[in-house]
């Protein structure tokens, strides 16, 4: 039963510590908004979200990795942190690890990572932007089974994006 309660923490531990995206202090984690959402069993993309898990996947094939499948309860996940982002007024990864932990139990994920961005007006934009940043760029060509999209505007028209990926 330790070795079970061990591993599930190390898990949990690498999943949290182990993605592109540090914190600049501990306090960007701790929140006293609950960002996981509630079980919806659909989610409709709209175009710019399609535009996006077309591209990551286009960009994978070309390396030889296996193509990522999109998961509505991932983007659910997503959808949720891009509202908290917009009632904030700020790009983060606050609560990540609540999101990967729902994830973890919800949908039996191993691994969890997330890529998140602001302002971009076009799929090619942002995408282009994760795949110049190392860390992004990792979770993109990242050991993952199944990814999940959101973007969502602000009330003055600004896109935010949350993308995360997950090995289940």
């Amino acid at each position: 039963m330790k070795q079970i309660t061990l591993t599930s923490f190390m898990l949990i531990f690498c999943a949290v510590f182990l993605t592109s995206c540090a914190k600049d202090s501990i306090n960007e984690e701790v929140s006293s908004y609950d960002q996981t959402v509630t079980e919806r069993l659909e989610y409709n993309y709209n175009g710019i979200e399609v535009e996006i898990l077309d591209e990551l996947n286009l960009y994978r094939r070309a390396l030889g990795l296996s193509e990522l499948k999109a998961l509505v309860n991932v983007s659910v996940e997503s959808e949720g942190h891009n509202e908290y982002m917009i009632n904030k007024g700020v790009v983060s990864h606050d609560n990540f690890s609540q999101r990967a932990s729902f994830l973890i139990q919800e949908v039996g994920a191993s691994k969890v990572a997330e890529n998140v961005g602001y302002g971009y007006r076009t799929s090619e934009a942002v995408v282009n932007a994760w795949l110049k940043s190392k860390g992004h760029r990792e979770n993109v060509e990242g050991d993952f089974t199944h990814f999940g999209i959101s973007v969502r505007q602000d009330a003055d028209g600004k896109n935010y994006f949350t993308n995360i990926f997950i090995k289940k």
